[in-house]
């Protein structure tokens, strides 16, 4: 089965702060180089979304992306959806990413 993927808002601003962290940390071919590697976990995302580690207490799905990031996600069954919840820069306090799943 194929799944819709649906950006939350949340998702969006955090890829886009990893963007903007990149980009202050090195350069515009690094930018895209991220880029690229989240459309490609993202294009195996949509054919098979179980490739995530699943926490069952919380409902939801955890895919390391690149050393420096983290993707949290959830499916949704009856809809065939995967809702994009964050994109986590690894190296931030863990107690802020609690915050922001639970």
């Amino acid at each position: 089965m194929i799944y819709k993927i649906e950006w939350k808002e949340v998702a969006t601003l955090s890829y886009f702060n990893e963007i903007d962290f990149i980009l202050s940390k090195w350069n515009e071919v690094e930018v895209q180089k991220f880029e690229d590697l989240v459309y490609d976990f993202l294009a195996t995302l949509f054919k098979t979304p179980e490739i995530g580690i699943y926490n069952s207490k919380n409902n939801f799905y955890s895919l390391v992306i690149s050393k420096q990031t983290t993707l949290y996600y959830k499916i949704i069954e009856d809809k065939s959806q995967i809702d994009l919840i964050l994109f986590w820069n690894n190296k931030q306090n863990p107690d802020d990413l609690t915050k922001l799943l639970y």
